[in-house]
């Protein structure tokens, strides 16, 4: 690796980003992880000025993964904290001079699910009995008492505006696939199903009305996620949107005569601001790409201004202070480029392709302009998630070094419905895997793609496509990356968390007794004597949801087959120490870039030679 090159590289993995902004109570600040410092710490923006303090040292993670959220009285930053990226959480509370104080600690995953209005109350969700329930924490006494006790996992809960009610989701039915919404007592008594929407759809809560007589919620019944207020006292329920687009409610504005839903479309994503009286929805008028407010509800400085994080394919993430009344917009904390011109970042384009079987299936091409071209194809993790028109570092990093890079919204992905998610159950290592196959046919077909240099790169359920593609379609791929993936879905459903296992797991395959047929033919340790080219396996040793035996059990199963190991060899190992399901951490991240460059480098062959006309 030259010095010009990793000069570029740390340059690229080094650029400045923020996470996770939330607004103070009082509307004139927003706490942020920034990491310009060179590691991750907690700032502080003024909401007029965008002046930024930096209030840690150190104390809060590397890895910004987790949330904040700010105390009731705006004097703390609550946050979570883990052990070397294992996501085993508990929380803690930032004071203005810096002083960290550990607020909960329970076992497991420990997760901030809401601040209470009345300055004494957190919510918290814990696996701390064995599946992820939730717990009351009183600040006052320091005491944690646990509320409810599902065998399915709770999430999505949040507090009265006078803490004495909560609200949350979860499932009872015999449908594994519903989620319904309940409302108790702050002591998790009389809990109460509202029987929002259909058996086998998902329903949320997301925001009390003022008075604690409303919710705003969330349903899927009608396929597309939509928005809905239910009157607690009528039992009635308005709904908003006109069910084209998915539709993901994030919170009442400060007066809760409006809220904000983030509507995706065609891998794009912006905010809307509906009328509750009238039903009348806009959009908020932004640049294409993928806009959205913090999902923990803190978004609004108030009633008519809201933070706004906003990116594009080829454009990073800046934050915008956004005036509802004019529609204009000012960015409180613009982009870093570093020694970059922003213009070197390429354009993704979207598209869609026919699938094997007719389904129509979204696309992102990104055209490095090497010719021929060497490709990666990197599907997306999940599943349920999607790639967007938003920056991706990993994505630049790779058209950087030349490679064009394709990003396949696979069946099951979000962003196109209830019944497109659904098409993975019972599926996984199927017609997904297919998706990503024929985007990868069709592709390399282009005269101006090297179908002798494509690549399959992809982390977590990615990359368990990773290893699926180059052992189901060893003809398609010169090497294969496969980052945190799975490799074994017994030994997943054993020994990743309670809730992956049930709410994951379960949901989308059974258990392995309900389907011990599918756990094992889909799982690609059980076809490693495919494997045709070199595959680099890479795994954080304190990974909680893809534990590190997922990638150990691989390497064996390889070596019993006769692979061999090594930089000459068959295939590559690195286990990264101090590092879970991936890290946004700077160093860690340059760590990632080094391998994967590396390994592109050595083992992809020579450029092909380009056919000749006769």
């Amino acid at each position: 690796m030259t010095d010009e090159n990793l000069d570029v590289l740390e340059a690229l993995a080094g650029l400045p980003t923020f996470h996770h902004p939330v607004v103070s109570p009082d509307g004139e600040e927003i706490a942020l992880y920034y990491d310009v410092s060179g590691r991750n710490e907690l700032h502080f923006a003024d909401a007029e000025t965008g002046a930024l303090e930096q209030v840690s040292d150190g104390e809060v993670p590397r890895n910004a993964r987790w949330y904040i959220n700010w105390s009731a009285d705006g004097e703390r930053i609550f946050f979570h904290d883990d052990h070397g990226g294992d996501e085993q959480n508990d929380i803690f509370a930032i004071d203005r001079d810096g002083t960290v104080e550990s607020v909960v600690e329970l076992g497991g995953q420990t997760v901030l699910a809401d601040v209470g209005d009345d300055g004494e109350t957190l919510l918290v969700a814990s696996p701390e009995s064995g599946q992820m329930n939730f717990y009351r924490h009183d600040l006052a006494s320091g005491e944690t008492t646990k509320l409810t006790d599902y065998d399915r996992a709770v999430r999505a809960g949040v507090l009265s505006p006078d803490c004495e009610q909560i609200a949350y989701a979860t499932n009872e039915a015999d449908d594994y696939d519903n989620v319904d919404v309940y409302v108790a007592n702050a002591d998790g008594s009389d809990p109460r199903n509202l029987e929002i929407g259909e058996t086998g759809a998902e329903a949320g809560p997301i925001d009390w009305g003022p008075e604690g007589d409303r919710l705003l919620v969330t349903d899927n019944t009608e396929n597309f996620s939509r928005a809905g207020i239910y009157d607690l006292e009528t039992e009635d329920i308005a709904w908003y949107g006109n069910l084209d687009a998915e539709e993901d409610p994030v919170g009442f504005l400060p007066g809760r005569d409006r809220f904000v839903v983030q509507r995706t479309r065609d891998a794009r994503v912006v905010p809307v601001v509906y009328d509750v009286e009238s039903g009348e929805g806009r959009e908020l008028d932004l640049p294409a790409g993928v806009a959205g407010v913090s999902d923990t509800g803190e978004f609004a400085l108030d009633d008519d201004r809201v933070v706004v994080t906003h990116t594009s394919s080829n454009r990073r993430p800046e934050l915008l202070v956004y005036d509802l009344d004019s529609d204009e917009y000012e960015t409180l904390v613009e982009a870093e480029y570093g020694p970059f011109n922003p213009d070197r970042f390429v354009e993704a384009d979207y598209y869609t392709f026919e699938s094997h079987d007719g389904l129509e299936i979204g696309a992102l091409k990104y055209d490095s302009g090497e010719r021929p071209s060497p490709l990666v194809v990197n599907p997306h993790g999940g599943p349920r998630h999607a790639d967007t028109l938003s920056w991706g570092l990993y994505t630049q990093f790779l058209v950087s070094r030349g490679y064009s890079v394709l990003q396949v919204n696979y069946r099951g992905s979000t962003g196109r419905g209830r019944e497109f998610v659904e098409r993975l159950y019972d599926d996984w290592g199927g017609g997904e895997q297919e998706d990503v196959a024929e985007a990868t046919r069709q592709l390399a077909s282009e005269d101006w793609i090297d179908e002798d240099r494509i690549v399959v790169f992809g982390g977590s359920y990615g990359g368990y496509s990773a290893y699926w593609q180059m052992v189901q379609y060893p003809e398609l791929y010169a090497g294969g990356i496969a980052w945190i993936g799975l490799t074994d879905l017994d030994e997943m459903y054993e020994t990743t968390m309670p809730h992956f296992r049930t709410e994951l797991m379960e949901k989308q395959l059974g258990t392995p007794d309900e389907n011990p047929d599918l756990y094992r033919e889909r799982s690609p340790i059980e076809y490693v004597e495919n494997l045709d080219a070199p595959l680099l396996m890479v795994h954080g040793v304190n990974d909680s949801r893809v534990p590190v035996s997922q990638a150990r059990m691989f390497r064996e199963a390889l070596l019993e087959a006769g692979y061999r190991e090594g930089e000459d060899g068959d295939f590559e190992y690195v286990e990264l120490g101090e590092e879970g399901h991936a890290s946004s951490d700077i160093d860690q991240k340059i760590r990632l870039f080094e391998t994967l460059d590396d390994f592109l480098k050595r083992r992809l062959p020579a450029v092909s030679a380009p056919e000749q006309d006769d």
